[in-house]
């Protein structure tokens, strides 16, 4: 997943979660209001793919300071809770760099709600392949939040469905895409928790991780999940490109 460049100025689908960044020191500190339009359906805890989602934001960030202007792309992601993620509160989230290699960018994450830790996580990233996808302009790494909202559930807003048990289709859109006009990572991740909720219905997801193996550029991106006694696997394809394997996709559940 990319980075997204002056996100700012365009309506985007991930902007509506009311996320703001601002840099701290060395590190990149991220907050968010908790609405009843990220909770996990059928339960009153937060998405664990919204955490991935801002972790990565926090992460790419830091990680664009020093692969500008080429545009960072990431590699792997992943997300470990505590325990359930409550369903309102404040979010606050804290990146760091870990690593600054020739090819390869690693930062970690740490989140709490009004306080209390809830989870951690870490990010890996490279710079896109394509030389010509480069930022545009001054990158700045303080993003005030939106002044729109989520109205409605996150996946109904992206268009993801549960169209079978263990199956969810995400579209491609045009309020959904990264820096490089591809499918953004953060509602892939979301794609891949529907998957896996899909057969595990009222739990919510204790870890999610993601190896991002190729862009999801013409979609829409078809999560195929299995889930074993709480762990689970899940394919995201881009169907309309040949089926390639996108992404793959592990989780762990929280019974509900």
């Amino acid at each position: 997943m990319t980075v997204e460049t002056r996100l700012e100025d365009r309506r985007h689908i991930l902007r509506e979660l009311g996320f703001a960044t601002r840099k701290v020191g060395d590190e990149l500190h991220g907050t968010a209001e908790i609405t009843p339009e990220m909770h996990v359906p059928g339960t009153a805890h937060l998405r664990t793919s919204i955490l991935a989602t801002w972790a990565d934001t926090v992460s790419g960030l830091l990680a664009a300071l020093i692969m500008g202007p080429r545009v960072p792309v990431t590699l792997e992601l992943d997300v470990n809770l505590y325990r359930p993620l409550p369903g309102e509160g404040e979010v606050r989230m804290i990146g760091r760099t870990v690593k600054v290699g020739r090819s390869v960018f690693v930062a970690e994450t740490e989140c709490t709600v009004d306080g209390v830790p809830v989870a951690f996580g870490a990010a890996s990233f490279m710079v896109a392949p394509n030389p010509d996808v480069q930022f545009h302009g001054d990158l700045s790494i303080d993003m005030p939040a939106a002044t729109e909202r989520l109205t409605m559930p996150l996946a109904d807003r992206a268009g993801c469905e549960r169209r079978s048990p263990g199956v969810a289709v995400l579209p491609r859109t045009e309020d959904g895409l990264n820096a490089s006009n591809t499918v953004n990572g953060g509602l892939i991740a979301v794609a891949a928790e529907e998957a896996v909720l899909s057969l595990a219905p009222g739990d919510s997801l204790s870890f999610l991780g993601l190896r991002y193996l190729q862009a999801a550029r013409v979609g829409p991106v078809v999560a195929t999940a299995r889930l074993y006694d709480g762990v689970g696997r899940v394919e995201l394809r881009d169907s309309g490109n040949e089926n390639r394997l996108a992404t793959l996709a592990t989780a762990r559940t929280f019974r509900g």
